[in-house]
């Protein structure tokens, strides 16, 4: 199959004032576009057959040997961008958690002040480029971790429920290299409606 750049549900402007429209529209349609064209690249080269992104990351170790590091960088760019997109709501549509991911939240850390202090961490701390993440462990757990570059959980058998770009390209214009104020804009904006979708999934 031939993968393409999905829709977003939200305008580029929707996101201001807490993400710009020039980088939300560059982030879309420059950099994840070019994750789409060179994993279609990449497939086609590798004459795999792929039903979904998902199978792909879970088995890139069937990959052939020449085009796995660009299956795992463009495979993983386009998910990893999908999943984040999905986790954004429009400025004052963003709902409070509930639900049984808020439940899990409270249960595993206590309360979501000190949830988000610690995903807050995660992210600052990230060195380079890369992702925060929150997911749902191999054991069933939920969990706070990041990745580096491209590299997806969902290749180390987690399930993704919530993401943060730290790659500066995900913030450097309204940000410059304050990534701590991007951490902070991103809470105005979390859309929870979809973390909690993904978590009963």
């Amino acid at each position: 199959m031939k993968f393409e750049l999905p829709k977003l549900s939200f305008a580029y402007d929707a996101l201001e004032p807490f993400y710009d429209r020039q980088t939300v529209e560059i982030h879309h349609t420059k950099h994840h576009q070019a994750y789409t064209n060179n994993l279609n690249k990449a497939l086609e080269e590798s004459g795999l057959a792929v039903n979904n992104i998902e199978d792909l990351l879970k088995n890139l170790n069937t990959a052939p040997a020449a085009q796995k590091t660009a299956l795992t960088n463009h495979g993983g760019g386009f998910y990893n961008h999908n999943i984040f997109w999905e986790s954004l709501a429009a400025a004052g549509k963003s709902s409070a958690p509930s639900g049984k991911l808020a439940q899990a939240i409270e249960k595993k850390w206590g309360s979501m002040g000190a949830f988000q202090d610690e995903f807050s961490k995660k992210a600052l701390g990230h060195f380079g480029s890369g992702w925060a993440w929150l997911v749902v462990n191999t054991k069933g757990d939920l969990e706070i971790t990041d990745t580096h570059d491209q590299a997806s959980p969902i290749s180390q058998g987690h399930k993704p429920i919530l993401t943060l770009d730290v790659w500066e390209h995900a913030y450097y214009l309204k940000y410059k290299n304050v990534r701590a104020d991007w951490i902070a804009a991103f809470w105005k904006i979390v859309n929870w409606d979809a973390a909690e979708d993904k978590f009963k999934s």
